[in-house]
C-alpha cells in the first residue's frame, strides 16, 4: 500500500511550516536518510529527510506553500513492487491534507536535528507520529507501543517476525525494512517480556488563559482609516509565533521587575586589556584578531555565574515540579528582519569571554539569515536582551517560558555618583531582571541580580 509522507514537526511549538523547495521529484526514488525537501519554520529553513525508501509517486503539496500544518500529507511514497501510478491517482489532490490519526503514516525527520542531539547526548528531537504530539525515542515507545515504518510492518506480518523484539536501525530508533528482513533471516526470537512501566514525573507547561477577551475585528480597525491611507502586510509565520508566545506569557506568568544600577568603568577598562592582547589569527581577509569582546559577550558570562551562584534561580517552573537545571544555558535575543530569535550560548558558566564572543558572532550571523538548527535556539534557562546600543536607557523584558528570568540591559552613559561623599562622573548601565515569580521570587531575584552586578563591577572574578 502507498505510504504518506507528512509535514514533520522541525520543533516542539511548531505547528504550521511553509514547504520552501522539494529536491525530489514525482518519479524519484529515495532511501531511508536521503534529503527530499527544505521546510521553512517561523525561526529557520531546515532540511528534512525520508524514513522509508520506494518511489516519489505524487507531490501533494507544491514547493513554496505557506502554512502547512504539522501531520498533514505532503506526498505518497510507492514501496517497491507497487504501481508508482497508482497512488497518484487515488490521492488528494489540492493543498495540504489532514492526516489520518488512525493511519501508520511515515514521516520526514530532521537530519540536523537528530545528529546534532546525537552530538550533546540529549534525547534526540521528536519524531512525527501518526497522533501529533507523538514522540518516540526509540522503537520501543511508552506503554509497549512500537515504532516501525508501514512497510517494515507489513513485511513482518508476511513474515511472522515480532517487532517488539526487533532493534529499529532508522531515525530515532524506528525499525524499517531492513531490521524487519534480518530478524526473518536470523529466524524466530522469542517474544520480548514487556518492559516494567516506570513512574515518571510529567512535567507539563502552564494551562493556556481559557479565555482571552477579543479586541477588534481586522474590519472595524480598517475603517478607521481611511481607504488607500495604508498598506496592509500579510503577518508571517514569524510575527504570529511571537504576537502568540508573548501574549501568552503575560497572561499566564506573574511577572515581577526588579532594577539596579551598575558601574561598568572597571568592565570596559578589562574590555580594552584583553582586545588589546588578542592574538592574530590568519583569515581570508588578511590578519585578524582571534576575538573582540563586546560588553554584551561579558553580560552574558556574567548572567551565567551569577545563574551559578544563586542555582535555585537557575530553574523552570511546571504545574508538577520545578525543574532545577544543573548548567546556566543562556539565550540572546537577537533582531532580525521580521521578528527576533533567541539563539542559546550552552553551558555559558564554563566557557570563556572569546569562546563566548566568537560563538555569539557565529549565531547572530546564521539567525539572520534563518540557517539556525532547532537546538540552537530552543530551550535555555535563562535570557538577555539588550538595548543599549540604541541608546536605550532601561526597560523591562517579558519572560520567554520555559525561562523563569530574563535580564534587560540599557545603555551604559556617564552619570554623576557619590563616591566617599563625593560627587564623580561614572559610566553607568540599568539592568532590570523580568521573573516569574512562581520560580523566582522577590528576594531570590534580588539575590541574582545583585550577583549578576557584582561579577559586572569586579571583572576579574570572571577570568578565574
Amino acid at each position: 500500500m502507498p505510504i504518506n509522507i507528512t509535514m514533520p514537526a522541525l520543533s516542539p511549538t511548531m505547528e504550521e511550516g511553509n514547504l520552501a523547495k522539494w529536491l525530489v521529484k514525482e518519479g524519484d526514488k529515495v532511501s531511508s536518510g536521503d534529503v527530499i525537501a527544505e521546510i521553512e519554520t517561523d525561526k529557520a529553513t531546515m532540511e528534512v529527510e525520508a524514513v522509508d525508501e520506494g518511489t516519489i509517486a505524487k507531490i501533494v503539496v507544491p514547493a513554496g506553500t505557506e502554512g502547512v500544518k504539522v501531520n498533514a500529507v505532503i506526498a505518497i511514497l510507492a514501496a517497491e513492487g507497487e504501481d508508482a501510478s497508482a497512488p497518484a491517482d487515488a490521492a488528494p489532490k489540492g493543498g495540504a491534507i489532514a492526516a489520518d490519526p488512525k493511519a501508520d503514516n511515515a514521516v520526514v525527520g530532521s537530519t540536523a536535528d537528530a545528529k546534532d542531539a546525537d552530538a550533546r547526548g540529549d534525547a534526540k528531537p521528536a519524531e512525527t507520529s501518526t497522533a501529533k504530539g507523538g514522540s518516540p525515542a526509540s522503537s520501543q515507545g511508552t506503554g509497549g507501543r512500537v515504532f516501525a515504518s508501514p512497510l517494515a510492518r507489513r513485511i513482518a506480518k508476511d513474515s511472522g517476525v515480532d517487532l517488539s523484539a526487533v532493534t529499529g536501525s532508522g531515525p530515532n530508533g524506528r525499525i524499517v525494512r531492513a531490521d524487519v528482513e534480518a530478524a526473518a533471516k536470523a529466524g524466530p526470537a522469542p517474544k520480548a517480556a514487556p518492559a516494567a512501566e516506570a513512574s515518571v514525573a510529567k512535567a507539563e507547561a502552564p494551562a493556556a488563559a481559557a479565555s482571552a477577551p477579543k479586541g477588534q475585528s481586522d474590519e472595524q480597525v480598517r475603517k478607521l482609516f481611511a481607504e488607500g491611507s495604508y498598506e496592509a502586510v500579510p503577518h508571517d509565520g514569524m510575527r504570529k509565533t511571537i504576537a502568540r508566545r508573548l501574549q501568552e506569557s503575560k497572561q499566564n506568568v506573574p511577572h515581577f521587575y526588579l532594577t539596579v544600577d551598575i558601574e561598568l568603568d572597571a568592565l570596559l577598562a578589562l574590555r580594552s586589556q584583553l582586545n588589546a592582547a588578542a592574538p592574530t589569527v590568519k583569515t581570508e581577509k588578511g590578519d585578524a584578531p582571534a576575538y573582540k569582546l563586546s560588553v554584551n559577550d561579558m553580560v552574558i558570562k556574567a548572567m551565567a555565574l551569577a545563574l551559578k551562584a544563586v542555582p535555585e534561580a537557575n530553574v523552570s517552573w511546571t504545574d508538577s515540579a520545578m525543574l532545577k537545571h544543573k548548567h546556566a544555558d543562556v539565550g540572546v535575543a537577537v533582531s532580525i528582519e521580521g521578528g527576533l530569535i533567541t539563539p542559546i550560548i550552552r553551558r555559558a558558566e564554563e566557557k570563556t569571554l572569546s569562546t563566548i564572543s566568537n560563538e555569539m558572532k557565529d549565531l547572530a550571523r546564521r539567525a539572520r539569515s534563518r540557517k539556525l538548527k532547532p537546538d540552537e535556539y530552543n530551550g535555555g534557562t535563562t535570557a538577555v536582551s539588550n538595548l543599549g546600543m540604541f541608546g536605550v536607557k532601561d526597560f523591562a523584558a517579558i519572560v520567554n517560558p520555559p525561562h523563569a528570568t530574563i535580564l534587560a540591559v540599557g545603555a551604559g552613559e556617564p552619570r554623576a555618583v557619590v563616591k566617599s561623599g563625593a560627587v564623580v562622573v561614572a559610566t553607568v548601565m540599568s539592568v532590570t531582571l523580568s521573573t516569574d515569580h512562581r520560580a523566582v521570587d522577590g528576594a531570590l531575584g534580588a539575590e541574582l541580580i545583585q550577583a549578576f552586578k557584582g561579577f559586572i563591577e569586579s571583572p576579574m572574578s570572571m577570568l578565574v
